[in-house]
């Protein structure tokens, strides 16, 4: 049976828009990565329920703005920009009911990326080398430590559960500033930005990409990464290179831990009621680990 044609534009329009999963503010995450310091800082977090007498969501996030902001209401919107470098819903997303967790000192808004890594300061094991830089696909972000001390974390997002990254050690084999993508749909190009390869013959890069989603990994392989990440990473490692006649392998990358189900788990509540940040675990030697371009 035909339906009248007033009949099909009605159920269009009351058809629910697909929800296209959260992803990163590219600007304002990236501002808070390039804050200098932090490795030293031990941040207390809280969770909150969102919440108001006059159940209203516009009245309850303004009083979290107040609160955050220690009076001050702009100040306020501008820290709770953090809850997305941690994985927690937006402030301005937060409805009577939902949860987000938050640093329980206004101070602690304020500090260096490294105070919200979930990767340890220090890494005995890499000492001796001068750059090692680990993806945990658990968590779903990326540290380079310098010489076995953190210089930079970050999110990232990896290869989906029926596409995954591969875990295992390499080594950037070369690098582009610009490249096209190879799984681009037919009749659509996809131009990746910071573009470090790690594995040849399956094309695995650590990139750039616009749109790196805060849920679970959605990628054909490749780690996608933010902007300010991608392209302080390009400039501080480096890719294999000729030296008196032999091959100088490039900057060594870890790939390690599981593809999660959903969202990756940022927090657990811990005995004290308090929410902990979830923390990565190095392997001893990041050289013992195998390697995973063979």
């Amino acid at each position: 049976m035909r339906r009248p044609l007033f009949l099909l534009i009605l159920l269009v329009i009351a058809a629910p828009a697909a929800r296209a999963q959260p992803a990163y503010d590219q600007d304002l995450v990236g501002q808070i990565l390039d804050r200098p310091g932090g490795a030293d800082a031990r941040v207390r977090y809280e969770r909150i329920t969102l919440s108001d007498p006059s159940n209203n969501s516009v009245v309850a996030r303004h009083r979290l703005y107040e609160r955050v902001g220690e009076g001050d209401v702009l100040r306020g919107r501008a820290r709770l920009a953090l809850t997305q470098l941690l994985g927690e819903p937006r402030a301005e997303d937060l409805r009577i009911g939902d949860q987000v967790v938050i640093p329980t000192d206004p101070a602690d808004y304020d500090l260096g990326a490294l105070a919200y890594s979930p990767f340890p300061p220090a890494w005995p094991g890499a000492a001796a080398l001068d750059k090692v830089v680990v993806i945990d696909k658990t968590t779903q972000t990326w540290a380079a430590y310098d010489h076995g001390q953190i210089a930079r974390w970050g999110p990232s997002s990896t290869g989906a559960a029926e596409t995954p990254t591969p875990n295992g050690r390499f080594t950037m084999n070369w690098r582009a500033l610009e490249r096209e993508s190879s799984e681009a749909p037919p009749g659509q190009t996809w131009r990746m930005r910071y573009v470090m390869n790690i594995h040849n013959i399956r094309g695995i890069h650590l990139h750039q990409y616009d749109a790196v989603p805060t849920g679970p990994p959605q990628g054909h392989g490749c780690i996608r990464m933010v902007t300010a990440d991608a392209k302080w990473l390009w400039d501080w490692s480096d890719s294999a290179r000729r030296v008196g006649g032999r091959t100088v392998p490039g900057t060594t990358v870890i790939v390690q831990g599981k593809e999660p189900e959903g969202a990756p788990v940022r927090f657990t509540d811990g005995d004290d009621g308090r929410p902990h940040r979830v923390r990565v675990t190095l392997p001893d030697d990041p050289m013992a680990v195998p390697r995973g371009d063979r």
